[in-house]
């Protein structure tokens, strides 16, 4: 079985495993893989925005809409660590040439969302986050001591004689080759679980690969059944990705109907009290959709084309037009607040394991996520645990390292029958 030797391996490319590799220094041997596409992961997909603390003024309002959002189930001082360091990270997006609306005058422009006291997030037109990772993927290609290496699946976590993480074994989804890689930090960017569910706005390779393997061998976890659901999701018949219809068209105004046309719920509401309200409706009504009215978006048609051209187009190619009718929509499985356990660092109970993004629970979401502070969120913890890896990284090999062929053999057998026992459980 072939083996190689990184200084870390980040095991997912969206936001938060690129934001990672970037801010890594520039002698670490960096190895990026993911499971499909370099493009296809969440981020790429994130439509609404990005939060920032607006000004001085706004660290109070901010902190109560995220804590309120997440039912006070959030940790208060990650929390404060991601508004404390929300301008900068906008800074610094925009230095790499993150393109965000801008107002007549040239300031950024700000939008609202559900669960938000007042207008504090950026955006670029309707497609906010392939403007983000796009921007990171093209910087990310030009260094030199970072490889992204697409269609690349974890198989497995790799540990030492000690307990502590020492890489991954990964296969290759084209030839179906698994090989060895050996790490002095490995970093759990995996993503989401919505490949799980039969209707979600994610990417169906994303799987929760991360927190199987945590769970698997015992690292720490948190809150795996604290799922969110998008209240709004363009309604299709049949299983598969659902497009997302953007919170922010709420926030400019868009109203939810009910059969007879009439609103049934406050539409700024947190997503999880409005994906409850939509559902009692349809439960009422027998359907299994409510509608959602694009005509009251304060501009017009002119706010629509000029914010949310990705919507307007996707509708109109499935059939409906926004200017003269409401869409169906439904809710679906969006996003994933729990995760393999980590702190401000990202850093897991298992040495020299990081988790970020997604795939971990740091706590800063509680049990309901507000609106756009994800791609805030993966960004700033990425960056904190390449500067902790950056502060404490160890020198590549050591007798710790060295498996042979018949422990990886062993180890991924007894991977194997642990998910077949658990598996068999949870069916009795």
């Amino acid at each position: 079985m072939r083996a190689e030797y990184r200084g870390t391996l980040i095991v997912g490319a969206g936001a938060a495993g690129l934001n990672c590799a970037l801010h890594l220094p520039a002698g670490e041997d960096v190895l990026v893989i993911c499971k499909g596409g370099l493009k296809e992961s969440d981020s790429f997909l994130a439509q609404g925005g990005i939060c920032v603390l607006r000004d001085a003024g706004d660290e109070a309002g901010y902190f109560e809409d995220t804590m309120r959002a997440g039912h006070y189930e959030n940790d208060p001082e990650t929390v404060r660590c991601m508004i404390a360091h929300s301008r900068e990270t906008i800074d610094e997006l925009i230095s790499l040439g993150v393109r965000f609306a801008r107002d007549e005058e040239g300031a950024l422009a700000y939008t609202r969302e559900g669960a938000h006291s007042r207008p504090r997030i950026v955006f670029h037109a309707d497609c906010t986050g392939r403007e983000i990772t796009s921007r990171l993927l093209r910087v990310a290609q030009k260094r030199t001591n970072v490889e992204l290496r697409p269609y690349t699946a974890m198989v497995d976590l790799l540990f030492g004689v000690h307990g502590e993480c020492v890489g991954a074994a990964v296969r290759d989804r084209h030839s179906g080759e698994v090989s060895l890689v050996y790490a002095g930090n490995t970093v759990l960017a995996t993503g989401g679980v919505g490949g799980l569910f039969a209707h979600s706005t994610n990417y169906r390779i994303l799987t929760g690969d991360g927190v199987g393997a945590a769970l698997a061998h015992g690292v720490a976890t948190q809150h795996l059944d604290y799922v969110q659901f998008h209240p709004t999701t363009l309604y299709t018949r049949g299983r598969g990705r659902r497009f997302l219809i953007s919170e922010s068209v709420r926030g400019e105004g868009a109203q939810l109907l009910n059969a007879a046309g009439e609103r049934f719920v406050d539409e700024l509401l947190p997503r999880d009290v409005v994906t409850a309200a939509i559902r009692e409706q349809m439960r009422r009504e027998g359907s299994d959709h409510v509608r959602l009215d694009l005509r009251t978006v304060r501009g017009g048609k002119r706010t629509l084309e000029e914010h949310f051209p990705g919507i307007v187009r996707r509708c109109r190619k499935e059939g409906y037009d926004v200017f003269s009718q409401p869409v169906p929509v439904v809710p679906a499985q969006h996003y994933f607040m729990g995760g393999v356990k980590s702190d401000l660092s990202g850093r897991t109970n298992a040495p020299h394991l990081y988790a970020v993004g997604e795939t971990c629970c740091n706590g800063v979401h509680g049990r309901n996520r507000l609106a756009s502070n994800s791609l805030l969120e993966a960004l700033i913890f990425a960056r904190r645990a390449a500067q902790d890896i950056a502060a404490g990284s160890r020198a590549r090999g050591g007798a710790s390292w060295d498996h042979t062929q018949q422990e990886i053999d062993a180890m991924l057998k007894a991977r194997r029958k642990r998910v077949k026992e658990e598996t068999h459980h949870e069916g009795e």
